[in-house]
């Protein structure tokens, strides 16, 4: 009976944790450890956007890394003055550790100066990204 109960208790914390990791993987949110950070376009590899950059971090064998690519692509050709760069995490390695970056897909807003205004981690969702923008600029 009581290994019954184990595992009913381990199912329900396990459900529990999967549920609140959906809800939280690609919210684009703000950070208080990005405060004052800011990236030009010698550390990025890539010049800044007009308006906003979208900077991507991705990893060789990261399958929402596709689709993260593919939404910022579409965030870029359509809102003006935006541009999408996507780094390497496994050779920047340097960079990820300054940015607190643990997982891939990472994707930080950058304001038109190069200053993180938003992060999400896991594959962000194309309103959420565009609602960023919109504070970034």
């Amino acid at each position: 009976m009581t290994g019954l109960l184990v595992c009913v208790a381990v199912l329900a914390a396990a459900s529990a944790y999967g549920a609140l990791h959906k809800r939280r993987s690609g919210r684009v949110r703000v950070r208080g450890r990005d405060d004052g950070k800011r990236l030009g376009a010698d550390r990025l590899g890539g010049e800044l956007g007009e308006r906003a950059t979208l900077v991507q971090f991705s990893s060789a064998f990261c399958a929402p890394c596709r689709a993260t690519r593919r939404v910022l692509g579409e965030v870029a050709g359509v809102v003006p003055g935006v541009t999408h760069i996507e780094i390497d995490a496994e050779a920047h390695l340097d960079l990820v550790r300054e940015l607190d970056i643990l997982k891939t897909p990472t994707v930080l807003v950058l304001d038109a100066d190069g200053h993180i205004v938003r992060r999400a981690t896991g594959q962000p969702r194309k309103a959420d990204v565009i609602a960023a923008l919109g504070e970034a600029v």
